[in-house]
């Protein structure tokens, strides 16, 4: 009778994603790859960790990747510390090390400038740190980064900046950094669901920072992203009205990428402001079904 194989933590992680969640993790992640460019030969890309579930699962993705890939490029695995307290930090680096991923870590003040800031700290830690990637990959000889948001926050993204933010804006698979020549950004897990991303969590029994924020330090360790942000109330509508539409989440994605430009008033593009006048008489008529 032969013995069952007992796999280290690493392996179990990395066999699942292949194995029992290649549907939800392997396939929506390589159709993303694929569908929108992401990766090309040679690409050195700097994978940016927080130590959070959605940035470890990317880490693991990218790594088979590169294992099975019909093409060489190289990864760098970035741990920015802005400012993490001591459990945060050891939790994150004795992940790294379970879980086989080589990280180089690097120290910044943005939780001390940011927490400092009476208006929208969560605003200037986010550029902060985004523009402390840029460049430390820069410096190590990257030409992108790699963000691990996924399906819900593209979806979230795009339902807050209606909400809030008095205008229709989602989360672009990549796009070119305007501070940092020739350095792109990408978004790898764009087509993964998060409830997906958790159920791999829970199957490897891995235990990964929530949010490091001074704001929220004290739900570091949960799973249901708390707090009382603008994107927690989002997810809470979102759970809401998916129960009469279970597909509601689809939808918005879906209208992300088929935007009807002619039905609205008015549509940026480069910064700049247009109007649906600029091109009303040009036309000559109205869109058929739009009467």
């Amino acid at each position: 009778m032969s013995k069952e194989r007992i796999f280290e933590p690493y392996q179990k992680a990395e066999r699942s994603i292949i194995k029992k969640y290649r549907k939800q993790l392997w396939s929506p992640f390589i159709y993303a790859i694929k569908h929108y460019d992401l990766i090309q030969e040679g690409d050195r890309i700097a994978v940016c960790i927080s130590g959070g579930k959605d940035s470890m699962l990317l880490a693991k993705l990218m790594q088979e990747l590169q294992r099975h890939s019909d093409f060489p490029f190289e990864l760098e695995f970035l741990v920015m510390d802005p400012g993490y307290n001591e459990i945060n930090r050891q939790k994150i680096e004795s992940n790294a090390r379970l879980l086989h991923i080589p990280i180089t870590i690097f120290e910044t003040n943005v939780f001390e400038i940011a927490n400092g800031s009476e208006k929208n700290p969560c605003y200037l830690c986010a550029r902060m740190r985004r523009g402390h990637l840029y460049s430390k990959a820069k410096a190590l000889g990257c030409n992108k980064i790699a963000l691990g948001h996924h399906f819900n926050d593209v979806i979230e993204t795009t339902v807050m900046s209606m909400f809030y933010g008095s205008q229709l804006q989602a989360m672009p698979p990549k796009l070119h950094s305007t501070n940092f020549e020739g350095m792109e950004l990408i978004r790898p897990m764009y087509c993964i669901h998060e409830e997906d991303i958790l159920a791999w969590k829970r199957y490897n029994d891995l235990e990964f920072i929530q949010c490091a924020c001074r704001f929220t330090e004290n739900c570091t360790m949960c799973d249901n992203g708390g707090g009382g942000s603008k994107r927690q109330e989002v997810k809470t509508l979102l759970r809401r009205l998916k129960r009469d539409n279970p597909d509601i989440e689809k939808s918005i994605f879906n209208s992300i990428h088929s935007v009807c430009l002619d039905t609205f008033a008015g549509y940026k593009t480069g910064g700049t402001a247009h109007s649906f006048l600029e091109n009303y008489d040009r036309r000559g008529q109205t869109p058929a079904g739009l009467e």
